[in-house]
């Protein structure tokens, strides 16, 4: 086929007959089981865990081998057909929902550990392997993978990777791309490429940060080189209560002001309090307006001092109990609420979207005011978590996506959150990614001439734009359009929108 011809179908072709021209083509290596195309064994695909949102994917195949992923991006882009990447699909963005006229590309079966070094304190695995598992397989020789997001016991590395994921524990131990070594995969082309090195840096560009975080938009991940931390010796986990939001909020600047550094900081509003407390029974004080959970790890000593000093910056911050973890059941005890969040969310309301904008640490009261605003603005209830350290937000506004005028009026909630977010000198994502959730927000984000060079990147990497097309970076006649819907509605808010 012509290169330059659409990533879309050939117009010549109906949706039946392209299905039958790729199944075709991908059935002469990959065998039955690897491939799915009835309606009823591509429905389990059709999306992400951001529900709202749905689309069956022409084709989905399932390969084994290094070889049989090259070769199926070799046929797609030999066909114009768009390929989806996705792993676990536990991701909150939309990023892995399938194109209606391409293959999902499904990398499950790529879940080995093929090594463990402990002198290197590295891991090699492949991406389909869950980030917990990481943790369990290096537990033996006292090590461990740091980056914990919440969905770790059923997220995959590939994934982690796509997103950037962080986690509980970010604020100290850093995100994915800050845990890596490398990262080896294939370009739509079907040809194997090499992000990084075992070295501690590489020659030439830092791919490595471009690749990461790239939700699926430049190649296909298969294997990953993952640093190995050594487990602390202890870690012990502090509850603070406290009667004002504000005081919280100020409580998590004042910690990082007295220079600590938590292993972990996280804050809950009390509509999450009361919905994580009555799923896990964490012992969460429920009369609290806001409760922030510190962590400190370490040698004892380490920890001793650490807790002293964090204990002493809370009460002066204003809070009104703290309780100190005893045991590691304990700590584990005080944790298990903020990991279970989401599905403690899930059992208040038929659906939630989750929101992952970042803000200063200074403004994290002012965002929860503002956002009890927009609850009454929008008619719906919203229990918020937050990576208060680094000021990674997770609203979960509760709706029921059964009613289109709820689905609508949690787009537009959602959408406010995030330009609120810019506003106050934040970005609109922070770890779950733009995907097809976010995208009309990037246009409040950056620039069309900032958009241009996004693309710019993609278009090195994609010529045709078959991986993963139509998320992420949106284009300039979108964001005219929704700057023009803006306009309409009497809602600019951002200079960069003025303009349509």
């Amino acid at each position: 086929m012509n290169a330059s011809a659409s990533p879309l179908a050939p117009e010549s072709l109906s949706k039946s007959e392209l299905q039958t021209q790729v199944v075709r083509a991908l059935s002469t290596y990959l065998p039955a089981h690897a491939l799915l195309y009835q309606t009823e064994d591509t429905t389990p695909y059709e999306c992400d865990g951001l529900t709202a949102y749905r689309q069956r994917p022409l084709v989905v195949a399932l390969p084994e081998t290094q070889e049989q992923v090259a070769a199926v991006l070799r046929t797609c882009h030999a066909l114009n057909v768009p390929v989806v990447a996705r792993g676990a699909g536990t991701g909150l963005s939309g990023g892995a929902m399938p194109h209606a006229m391409g293959v999902t590309l499904s990398l499950a079966k790529f879940n080995k550990i093929i090594k463990i070094d402990p002198r290197s304190r590295t891991a090699v695995v492949q991406c389909g392997v869950r980030n917990l598992a990481i943790s369990e397989a290096a537990a033996p020789f006292g090590l461990y993978y740091a980056p914990d997001p919440s969905s770790q016991i059923a997220c995959t590395i590939g994934g982690n990777v796509a997103e950037n994921s962080g986690g509980v524990h970010c604020l100290k131990y850093g995100l994915t791309l800050h845990n890596l070594l490398k990262v080896k995969g294939y370009t739509i082309e079907g040809e194997p490429i090499e992000f990084g090195s075992d070295a501690l840096d590489d020659a030439g560009y830092d791919l490595l940060s471009v690749v990461v975080g790239s939700e699926g938009m430049l190649a296909v991940t298969t294997e990953v080189t993952v640093k190995l931390v050594p487990k602390p010796q202890l870690a012990r986990c502090i509850m603070a209560s406290f009667d004002d939001i504000r005081k919280s909020g100020d409580a998590v600047a004042a910690v990082i002001a007295a220079g600590i550094i938590p292993a972990g900081l996280e804050m809950m509003d009390k509509p999450m309090t009361a919905a994580v407390e009555d799923y896990v029974h964490a012992g969460y004080d429920l009369d609290a307006q806001a409760i922030l959970l510190c962590e400190s790890d370490g040698t004892p000593e380490e920890v001793e001092e650490e807790i002293g000093r964090m204990s002493a910056v809370l009460t002066a911050a204003g809070a009104t109990k703290i309780a100190v973890s005893q045991s590691e059941a304990e700590r584990l005890k005080f944790w298990s609420g903020r990991k279970n969040a989401f599905p403690a969310s899930g059992r208040i309301s038929p659906d939630y979207m989750c929101m992952d904008s970042t803000i200063p640490r200074k403004r994290l009261a002012d965002i929860l005011l503002a956002i009890q605003e927009m609850e009454k603005k929008y008619q719906l209830r919203c229990v918020n978590v937050f990576h208060a350290g680094d000021g990674n937000l997770h609203p979960l506004i509760l709706f029921d996506a059964n009613d289109p005028d709820q689905l609508h009026r949690c787009e537009l909630f959602g959408a406010d959150i995030l330009e609120t977010s810019v506003a106050m000198g934040g970005t609109v994502t922070g770890e779950h990614g733009v995907g097809v959730e976010k995208l009309n927000s990037m246009c409040v984000q950056f620039s069309s001439e900032e958009n241009a060079q996004m693309f710019a990147i993609k278009h090195a990497f994609d010529t045709k734009g078959l991986l993963n097309p139509g998320k992420v970076i949106p284009t300039l006649h979108r964001c005219a359009e929704y700057g023009k819907m803006l306009v309409r509605g009497g809602q600019i808010k951002h200079p960069e929108l003025e303009r349509f």
